[in-house]
């Protein structure tokens, strides 16, 4: 893990005074810990933190989107994957591209004009919403929601777990070794807090620092044996055989800027969350819900 910074340390990284430390914390959300009976910050959460909060970003980056084509940037999904393929497919003349870069990373993409929608999972502090705190520190205005899927994150670990885990608290008590996403994802998100939630502290944890950049590569690493146990979602555990000890389910949405909500590329996307070609899809992976697939939703529906 990255360098544990103390109260002193981050009020002089922030420019303020320890005093102001404590409010970020408790209003605007500064990540902190107190597993030792003091503050400590991880020093990435806390430059991850004031990177999000950031305004007036340069426009001179800004990609031109042309007709024909449709850019997706954000976190990786099985069935979105299949889906984009499905699309071209069904829509000769059509290029979808796919960038993963995490939720977090498909907002950036967004804010920068480079794609037309992102793929995002970000939850909030008390798990009962998602998306639009964040989309609102990234993003001059919220875009459209739509939700594309709910899906099962959890810990994929060995066929027939043969180590007996039952959950993040057996991380360190069974010295097991972990394989991890990258930062900006909301995969490795959920994990950090669920390693907060269990009192363990990641410098601790063998393989914490090795990241992987889709679900399958955490997949692959645990059937290989060069894990233990990794954060995925249930698809990719029993597309890879694997068994799967669940940590909650989530809502997997499409952010899209206004601007670009009417896009013909955009719509024709949407459209086909409704029809039966796609519904089909999910027939033989567990772990999806898609009750909310293809519906607009608003901040705080959930709650």
């Amino acid at each position: 893990m990255d360098k544990l910074l103390s109260t002193k340390q981050v009020a002089q990284l922030l420019g303020v005074n320890e005093k102001m430390v404590y409010t970020l914390i408790t209003e605007k959300g500064l990540p902190a810990t107190k597993i030792t009976g003091k503050w400590l910050f991880p020093r990435h959460l806390v430059e991850q933190w004031v990177e999000s909060r950031t305004i007036n970003v340069p426009q001179s980056e800004t990609a031109s989107l042309r007709s024909g084509q449709l850019m997706v940037a954000g976190s990786d999904d099985v069935l979105f994957e299949r889906t984009l393929n499905l699309f071209m497919r069904l829509n000769n003349g059509y290029l979808a591209t796919f960038g993963i870069f995490g939720s977090l990373g498909g907002l950036k993409a967004l804010r920068r004009g480079l794609c037309h929608m992102a793929t995002s999972h970000l939850a909030e502090e008390d798990g009962r919403d998602f998306n639009f705190s964040f989309a609102a520190s990234e993003l001059d205005s919220l875009p459209a929601v739509v939700n594309f899927c709910r899906r099962e994150q959890g810990l994929a670990v060995a066929k027939g777990n043969p180590l007996g885990i039952s959950g993040v608290a057996d991380i360190v008590a069974k010295k097991l070794t972990v394989v991890n996403r990258s930062l900006d994802t909301s995969t490795r998100i959920l994990f950090d807090r669920e390693l907060q939630k269990a009192g363990l502290q990641s410098a601790k944890i063998k393989g914490y620092g090795h990241e992987v950049a889709r679900h399958f590569d955490i997949g692959l690493e645990v059937l290989c044996g060069q894990a233990d146990l990794g954060p995925t979602i249930r698809p990719v555990a029993a597309l890879l055989g694997l068994d799967f000890i669940s940590l909650g389910w989530e809502r997997f949405d499409l952010l899209v800027p206004k601007e670009h909500f009417f896009d013909q590329g955009v719509q024709l996307f949407l459209g086909l969350l409704h029809e039966p070609e796609f519904r089909a899809l999910v027939d033989y992976l567990p772990g999806y819900d898609l009750e909310l697939t293809g519906k607009m939703v608003y901040p705080n529906e959930g709650r």
